[in-house]
């Protein structure tokens, strides 16, 4: 049953459905019905049908006369994701360097002492939303609306990727460490630091990615 908050009640559904499609609870060549969505989430089948139409344009599924086929995330898809996260992000951060508020850089840093907590633990499910919360916060920062539309979905659906990333490897420690270094770069309003770290971050992590979880 989902909460009623703030946003649409579809924006909620496709949120629900497309973390589960990113992480694998609905795998690739699975089928999704409107009825039996409808019984899981516990919403009427109008929020459903909208979730699946945006699901849809981004290409996560693909409607049938049985249902939508869950097309789900392949390695070829990460390729793509991470060559718009490198052409991109690093300006994100420049920009979020330059506009970045107080509240922002506090938030940053209580993001960070609960890293290195739960990296000692290996908890790497809150790891990895951890990360999630430290990106949108910087996207949003760099105060672009476009750059942030296409980062945020794309860091999201790359979700069950980090996760296993994480957990086959020291990365867990190695990626609280920059992390740190981002957050300094921030507080000292350094773009031009933030955006060469932020380079090699990409990179760090997706040379990890593709030996450990591709």
């Amino acid at each position: 049953m989902l909460d009623y908050k703030s946003v649409s009640l579809a924006n909620q559904v496709f949120e629900t459905i497309e973390r589960n499609i990113v992480n694998g609870v609905y795998p690739a060549g699975s089928t999704l019905s409107e009825s039996k969505l409808s019984e899981e989430l516990g919403v009427s089948r109008t929020p459903i049908r909208e979730a699946l139409s945006k699901l849809e344009s981004e290409m996560l599924i693909t409607s049938t006369s049985a249902g939508s086929i869950v097309l789900g995330i392949t390695k070829y898809d990460v390729e793509d994701m991470f060559f718009v996260k490198k052409q991109l992000e690093p300006r994100a951060f420049r920009l979020a360097a330059d506009n970045i508020s107080n509240e922002a850089l506090e938030k940053l840093k209580n993001i960070i002492e609960q890293q290195e907590f739960y990296a000692m633990k290996k908890d790497t499910e809150t790891m990895r939303n951890l990360d999630t919360q430290f990106h949108d916060i910087i996207y949003a920062q760099a105060k672009s609306p476009v750059l942030f539309s296409i980062l945020s979905p794309n860091h999201h659906k790359l979700l069950k990727f980090r996760k296993d990333s994480l957990e086959k490897s020291d990365r867990i420690l190695h990626s609280v460490e920059e992390h740190t270094a981002l957050y300094e770069a921030l507080k000292a309003r350094d773009g031009e630091k933030a955006e060469a770290l932020m380079r090699e971050h990409i990179e760090n992590t997706y040379e990890n990615l593709k030996k450990e979880a591709l």
